[in-house]
């Protein structure tokens, strides 16, 4: 099962990846040390988002992502990654962002550009982020993409 579209009934395993204040707050910025299965089931039925589940072998899945589609910015963003507590720090999350991309550049090639952002503390996946070929925007940048959100990110952007 390496890439498959999310079914709703991965919902409460999806959710019980991320425990805890820290993990909850890194994957989806809600308050909180746990994300109700409701939630995540819902998130997949907007019309400008695509969330998938990944396995690396033909077992369960072992992470979670999102693709939101901005038609108007021309743009895919790579969004709510997340990977199983047991298979992290093995290169799930750079497989997981590589698929990701596969995806968003097959099937929607008119959004060129494809981005992230992290929670700037989340030292371990912005390293993921960049061994799958993901760059900063300049620091002089950061503020700008940064207007208008909740929290302020660390924005990356993948090299077309």
């Amino acid at each position: 099962m390496p890439l498959q579209s999310f079914d709703p009934a991965h919902a409460a395993l999806v959710a019980s990846w991320a425990v805890g204040d820290d993990v909850v707050r890194a994957w989806c910025a809600v308050e909180g040390d746990a994300v109700p299965a409701d939630v995540v089931a819902g998130w997949s039925t907007a019309d400008d988002v695509e969330a998938y589940l990944y396995g690396d072998t033909d077992d369960a899945p072992v992470a979670y992502g999102e693709l939101w589609l901005d038609d108007e910015e021309g743009e895919v963003e790579l969004a709510r990654l997340l990977v199983a507590p047991e298979v992290r720090g093995r290169g799930i999350g750079r497989a997981l962002v590589t698929v990701l991309v596969e995806q968003a550049r097959r099937t929607h090639p008119e959004l060129p550009t494809v981005i992230l952002r992290v929670r700037p503390e989340n030292e371990q996946a912005i390293r993921a982020y960049a061994a799958a070929g993901f760059v900063a925007v300049p620091d002089d940048e950061q503020p700008v993409w940064n207007e208008g959100q909740r929290f302020a990110y660390h924005w990356m952007v993948l090299p077309a």
